[in-house]
């Protein structure tokens, strides 16, 4: 697929998708999903490739939403088309276990706000701030925001936000436990590609583990039964980590007193 409303970068094994709309706040049009879910497939589907960062362009927005001008021209609400990944290729794309870091350099609102949401972690420019307006326009955060939300800062604040419909800035997001870090606009990629860096230290086929773990786990009410499911072998990418090669490399290198060559294997 040819792209023409965002960009791609291939760097050794890390992957960035820049949403590249600035003139409309990186909102995003179904061209852009598309273009996003295409991209997106192709991060999952590479073995090559391990860490993703999405970002946006500009200065002002991460992505401020979907694009109300493409919605209103639609003559129906299924003419304005979101792929089966969801926002961006992200919000519905709950098979990826490889990690994504969102460097949110802006205005992250509605569908933004839910595509960083979707992410694994989150960076955060000091001018940041997150809301879900789409009370405000009569609609409601059906891009998995409203879900998203409550899980991960809890009912009252997650409430807060949802039927105020009010924006936080990037020092409240941090305080509730919704981003990793806050630092300068300037330095938001250079922070989230030092996060990427730290994660392609380890072995990917751990992290993928991981990542599995940590969030299908949550589908049960209790430790135990996450527990349980891990021993009765419910998360398939530990137990191809389990039977790596990549975990003995990582046993010999430690032995050794060398760094591990990962092979993805």
């Amino acid at each position: 697929m040819k792209y023409i409303n965002i960009t791609v970068e291939r760097e050794d094994r890390l992957y960035q998708v820049t949403i590249n709309r600035p003139d409309v706040m990186n909102a995003l049009n179904p061209a852009t999903h598309a273009e996003m879910a295409h991209a997106f497939d192709v991060f999952e589907e590479d073995d090559e490739l391990w860490v993703a960062i999405v970002t946006g362009a500009g200065d002002a927005a991460f992505c401020a939403g979907g694009d109300i001008s493409a919605m209103v021209d639609a003559e129906t609400g299924d003419d304005y088309l979101v792929p089966p990944s969801g926002y961006g290729g992200l919000t519905s794309r709950f098979s990826c276990i490889k990690p994504i870091i969102a460097a949110v350099n802006g205005l992250a609102l509605g569908g933004g706000f839910e595509i960083a949401l979707s992410s694994d972690i989150i960076i955060a420019a000091d001018t940041a701030q997150f809301g879900l307006p789409e009370p405000k326009i009569g609609a409601a955060a059906v891009a998995s925001g409203m879900h998203r939300l409550v899980r991960e800062i809890g009912l009252k604040p997650a409430m807060g936000i949802l039927l105020t419909a009010d924006f936080i800035d990037a020092d409240k997001a941090y305080s509730l436990g919704l981003v990793n870090e806050v630092v300068p606009a300037a330095d938001v990629i250079s922070t989230a590609r030092a996060y990427a860096k730290r994660i392609l230290k380890c072995s990917p086929l751990s992290i993928r583990a991981t990542k599995q773990c940590a969030l299908e786990g949550l589908r049960y009410p209790n430790v135990e039964q996450a527990m349980q499911a891990q021993e009765d072998n419910q998360f398939p990418a530990l137990e191809r980590m389990m039977k790596s090669a990549d975990i003995s490399e990582g046993l010999n290198a430690f032995m050794e007193k060398r760094k591990p060559k990962w092979q993805g294997r």
